[in-house]
């Protein structure tokens, strides 16, 4: 089975409900839910409770990354309007499902529901490996 990773961003309050009920609808039937093997997100979501409990429920580890890294990633994104103006980003999901894939593919684009979205990535390189998503040059 292929490690899956799964990039969430929420609003402040889901619950573990609203996000499991949002992961499970992107994951649809073609892909399991049991080969998720960690939750990506922004850093300012690392203590959102919805999100720490569905984790916790799962036992699937979360990895947070920083604005500067999610807007130096080099990649064609749905873009949000609402994490533009709230987060100064193009998005949450698809980037920090990206980046914590280290170089997997995109398997499903941002998927909204209930507040919640979520991107679903391959899990390609081993998670202490030195392959590194592209990103880009500032100058």
């Amino acid at each position: 089975m292929t490690p899956l990773v799964a990039g969430i961003g929420c609003r402040r309050g889901a619950s573990a409900q609203q996000i499991e009920a949002a992961v499970r609808d992107a994951l649809g039937t073609a892909l399991s839910f049991h080969a998720l093997t960690l939750i990506a997100s922004i850093d300012t979501k690392a203590d959102e409770p919805g999100l720490v409990a569905f984790c916790a429920a799962h036992s699937l580890p979360l990895q947070t990354f920083t604005r500067d890294a999610i807007a130096a990633l080099d990649v064609p994104l749905d873009a949000s309007p609402h994490a533009r103006a709230h987060l100064g980003i193009d998005g949450v999901c698809e980037p920090c499902a990206l980046l914590a894939a280290r170089g997997g593919a995109l398997l499903v684009p941002k998927h909204v529901r209930d507040g919640v979205t979520v991107a679903i990535a391959c899990a390609a390189a081993h998670p202490h490996s030195n392959d590194t998503p592209r990103i880009k040059e500032h100058r």
